[in-house]
């Protein structure tokens, strides 16, 4: 029998049989990517020693307080941080009671004034979540009261729900005024708005604070609801939360545990007449504690991470985070102090401050003040972490003192942030992009490449400035570190190679299966590290 003869191929034609076999095998060693998932795991922290590290700060923040209540001569004050839900650490030091010497301990209520604005807001959204009220519909369709209201223009839209929430209704900013309405009557609300209501500003155009929106608000809740706001809100949010010590008419605060608001005159501290509960309590009429306060802010920060975990019973997470967004947005500022700039931005949210500056890129926050009280209530979604404080002197200034003790917690390294997690898929097509820069393989870039990459640079092109940067920096790289993902399918990585260092970013097309659409590589130093640019750069 005679010996086959073997086909001979002309060189080009082997180089093509070589090319064709070594590209089959770069994509016969790459994972299916399209099997990956898009949706990722919850931000989480890394830091497993996080909770030790905020305790050991604990007494940093005692310092701050107690230098401010003594520098301020508050007569009393409580507050509290909470943490992941919990209330970390709580104190309480001063008088409740000047004349008889009694003092504040972590039981006692004060006056929370407009953080009240807060449970209004939440208490607009159940009902809208339970389908009987929309935001962008006309108040006037709640309140039949503001018909009549008289327009300052032809084209001016009118008043929605949202408008009220937001501070953008157009109404005069009132705070010396609305502090004194606490106990107008229903009777006196309703005559209040059909005598009508002057315009600062046409509605929708612009932020001002009232007051008086928010006792609109109320009156919403009584009408959408059927119950009297004060009812409402203890059957709705404060027993679910548990919140037994909140109420909205001081006189239901036991003696031994209320605290009397105090003025500053002439160097002496004078009683200030506790203020009746009516109709526009839902502006600032609720009394609570630091406990009761703390589970407030606990839900407010429980929804965060977005997960897949069960409800509140109080409300669904996604609308807790709409709370907590900017809907009316506030002049911006920026200043150089001490040769740092400082930023501030934000605005308003529903019922909440909404603010970032060059620490923390989401602040939420309110304060109240009524003759004879100040508080404040601030978190960080972010970073699972909140302050609350209570003082009984006319607007107890806590803007400076919890700045100070947040400050305080950032240096001791106990405020870092969740990081966000990417999903499998940005993860899979990191891998396969790190393949690609250590060594072009057509079929491989084939493979991840959305339709779009090459249309917006030839693949040629790209091979070639890559391999210029790998030259460059004198091959042989290697991954170093995980990738950081700015979100899901977003995200950045180093590879450090002989000489310096490359990094290459991704981002995902909005495909199923996800696919590169941007794919950007340059050089960095070689022992330096890969991070977003922080919110103030000099």
């Amino acid at each position: 029998m005679s010996t086959p003869r073997r086909t001979r191929l002309s060189l080009p034609a082997q180089l093509r049989a070589t090319a064709l076999y070594l590209s089959l095998t770069a994509v016969a060693a790459a994972p299916d990517v399209s099997a990956q998932s898009s949706v990722a795991p919850p931000a989480a922290f890394r830091d497993p020693n996080r909770l030790a590290t905020l305790r050991r700060a604990m007494p940093a923040v005692d310092s701050v307080m107690r230098r401010f209540m003594a520098q301020s001569r508050v007569p009393g004050i409580a507050y509290g941080v909470v943490v992941d839900g919990q209330l970390l650490h709580v104190a309480a030091h001063g008088l409740r009671d000047v004349p008889r010497n009694a003092t504040v301990d972590t039981s006692t209520v004060f006056r929370i004034a407009s953080m009240t604005k807060s449970f209004t807001a939440l208490a607009i959204l159940q009902l809208r979540d339970a389908g009987k009220l929309a935001l962008d519909e006309p108040a006037e369709r709640y309140v039949p009261e503001l018909k009549l209201l008289k327009y300052p223009t032809s084209d001016a839209p009118r008043i929605t729900v949202r408008h009220l929430l937001t501070h953008a209704a157009g109404f005069p900013e009132d705070n010396p005024w609305g502090d004194q309405q606490l106990s107008a009557s229903e009777a006196d609300l309703s005559r209040m708005m059909r005598a009508g209501i002057p315009f600062s500003n046409v509605p929708g155009v612009a932020y001002e604070y009232s007051n008086f929106g928010f006792a609109i608000l109320g009156r919403i809740v009584v009408n959408v609801s059927g119950k009297p706001y004060a009812r409402y809100l203890r059957e709705h949010i404060l027993q679910p939360l548990g919140m037994t010590s909140t109420t909205m008419e001081s006189a239901e605060v036991p003696e031994s545990r209320r605290a009397h608001g105090y003025r500053l005159q002439d160097g002496q501290w004078l009683e200030e007449p506790a203020l009746p509960d009516g109709s526009f309590g839902a502006m600032g009429g609720m009394l609570t504690s630091s406990a009761d306060l703390s589970r407030w802010v606990a839900l407010m920060l429980s929804a965060w991470p977005p997960r897949d975990d069960e409800e509140s019973p109080v409300l669904k997470r996604s609308s807790l985070r709409e709370m907590q967004q900017v809907w009316r947005n506030a002049p911006a500022s920026a200043s150089l102090s001490n040769g740092s700039l400082s930023l501030n931005s934000g605005g308003y949210a529903y019922g909440l401050r909404v603010s970032q500056n060059c620490l923390f890129n989401h602040i939420v926050a309110h304060s109240g003040g009524l003759p004879g009280y100040g508080s404040q209530m601030r978190w960080l979604p972010e970073h699972g972490v909140g302050i609350i404080a209570l003082g009984n002197l006319t607007y107890t200034g806590w803007g400076g003192p919890i700045d100070q003790a947040l400050e305080v917690l950032q240096r001791a390294g106990a405020l870092e942030p969740r990081v966000v997690q990417p999903a499998p898929v940005l993860t899979a097509m990191q891998q396969q992009v790190t393949r690609l820069v250590q060594r072009w393989d057509t079929a491989l870039a084939d493979s991840i490449a959305a339709m779009n990459l090459y249309r917006d640079e030839s693949a040629p092109r790209r091979a070639a400035q890559i391999a210029k940067l790998v030259d460059a920096a004198g091959g042989q790289c290697e991954p170093e570190g995980e990738i950081l993902a700015e979100n899901a399918l977003r995200g950045v990585w180093k590879l450090r190679c002989a000489n310096g260092a490359l990094r290459v970013g991704i981002t995902l097309a909005p495909t199923v299966p996800a696919r590169v659409q941007q794919l950007t590589v340059t050089s960095m130093p070689r022992d330096g590290s890969v991070r977003f640019a922080p919110s103030c750069r000099q």
